[in-house]
């Protein structure tokens, strides 16, 4: 399938630790991640307003979850939505790890 110059592009930014999704060369949202040994902890999703209602933060988790795996990775949802998405799509219970108080601790530190 080819893409359109209008398709959302997410692409994994390393040095600011996230994804970011673009619409025509726009950022219009982002989902941050910390990456602790072979786990990729998201913690932050969002969407700018002027991008809501048009399935973006679907298509960037999606897009980052599947990245993740691709990097034999698993998944830990701190951010609500990221779990929420999870839920519904259990396509990704095999890489997915609860968030323990381990972890969250963790991410504090991390994130100080």
């Amino acid at each position: 399938m080819t893409q359109s110059p209008t398709d959302p592009i997410v692409e994994r930014i390393d040095a600011k630790h996230r994804y970011e999704i673009a619409v025509e060369g726009r950022r219009a949202g982002l989902t941050a991640y910390r990456d602790r040994g072979d786990q990729r902890v998201f913690y932050h999703t969002e969407v700018d307003d002027a991008f809501t209602g048009q399935g973006l933060a679907a298509a960037l988790v999606h897009r980052a979850l599947d990245d993740t795996r691709e990097s034999s990775m698993r998944i830990v949802p701190v951010c609500p939505y990221v779990a929420k998405y999870l839920k519904r799509h259990t396509e990704y219970a095999d890489i997915a790890d609860p968030a323990t108080p381990e972890i969250l601790e963790w991410l504090e530190r991390e994130l100080a």
